[in-house]
């Protein structure tokens, strides 16, 4: 790792757990670490106090000592809008789904492992979240309405924003129909749907997906739920952009309602918008086996911020510590945080 990738996770949350005057060890073979390492103590207020080499080649040795007094919210400068940590959490609900997508981020397809998050962890971090100042809550997946316990996971998150993102396509009978229709309508369902025509939709997503997405659609608004559409695109070509928006003004859905976002390469994706700690704001995200920087980015063990999901203290401590480095970097002009 170098301080572009994983590194500056990692450092920052492992310097939270230490008290002042302890020391952090880091070994490295990345040669960007020799300058970027001290840029970073430098930054934060630590002292580099061991610096040396195993060879001319590396690897590099540090041992950084924890000042008493280092970069913290009030240091941040920001570099545009964003929004503040803590008042916005996304949690993928399960692994799991109906569709294997061909830029899925997440991995997700029927052969993955489920791993759902637990209704009794939610409502831990629901308790945890809504007294910093949390007030909206995102439910991905996977397939969430393949979790057979997501409307505990969504009733958790009462007194919160609430969005269920979803393919529309498995909740229209059975379990999952009851499922749907005791969610509260005050729960906002977010619905992929990637083109006005079939064509590209099931290329993308698998043969039929299309049409069941417009029936899922049509379902939701019906039994009350406001319905929010989300495109995901390779390349925002203006006619089928164009085309999408006719197509949903016919069924009814609000411009601000609707979602065009480029496909990130991560997961499945070969191609598509390159992420890193540098071009994706935080979006805290957290599953049943750790907590990440940003949604798109849960395959990606560099943007990995902790091994659990709680305390969620820690989570946003991590986060907002990053950030206030970044902002300062960013201040001072100094180039810190290169990638590979």
């Amino acid at each position: 790792m170098d301080c572009g990738s994983g590194l500056l996770l990692l450092i920052t949350r492992a310097m939270r757990r230490l008290e002042p005057g302890q020391l952090l060890g880091v070994r490295s073979a990345e040669v960007s670490v020799v300058a970027d390492l001290p840029a970073w103590a430098d930054l934060v207020g630590h002292d580099v106090v061991t610096e040396f080499a195993e060879s001319a080649e590396g690897p590099w040795w540090f041992a950084v000592s924890k000042s008493r007094a280092s970069a913290g919210p009030d240091t941040v400068f920001s570099r545009g809008e964003r929004t503040p940590v803590g008042r916005r959490l996304w949690v993928y609900t399960n692994f799991n789904c109906n569709l294997a997508c061909v830029y899925c981020c997440a991995e997700s397809s029927p052969k993955a492992v489920a791993r759902r998050f637990d209704p009794a962890v939610a409502t831990a971090v629901f308790a945890e979240f809504l007294p910093q100042g949390g007030r909206e809550v995102f439910f991905t997946g996977g397939e969430p309405f393949m979790h057979p316990e997501l409307g505990a996971l969504v009733a958790a998150g009462a007194g919160l924003d609430r969005t269920v993102l979803t393919n529309g396509m498995i909740f229209a009978r059975g379990s999952r129909r009851d499922t749907l229709e005791n969610l509260d309508r005050d729960v906002v369902l977010q619905i992929s749907l990637d083109s006005a025509t079939p064509e590209l939709h099931d290329r993308q997503r698998g043969a039929g997906s299309w049409s069941r997405a417009m029936d899922g659609i049509a379902l939701a608004r019906s039994l009350g739920f406001r319905v929010r559409v989300a495109a995901t695109l390779y390349d925002e070509d203006p006619q089928g952009v164009d085309a999408l928006h006719r197509r949903l003004d016919d069924v009814g859905i609000a411009p601000v309602d609707r979602v065009i976002r480029p496909v990130a390469q991560e997961g499945f994706a070969t191609e598509g918008v390159h992420v890193s700690l540098e071009s994706l704001e935080p979006e805290p995200t957290l599953t049943a086996d750790g907590a990440w920087w940003h949604p798109v980015a849960v395959t990606n063990p560099h943007l990995r911020i902790a091994d659990a999901p709680l305390p969620l203290s820690e989570v946003f401590g991590v986060v907002r510590d990053t950030l206030a480095v970044q902002d300062a970097a960013a201040r001072s002009g100094r180039e810190v945080f290169r990638c590979a």
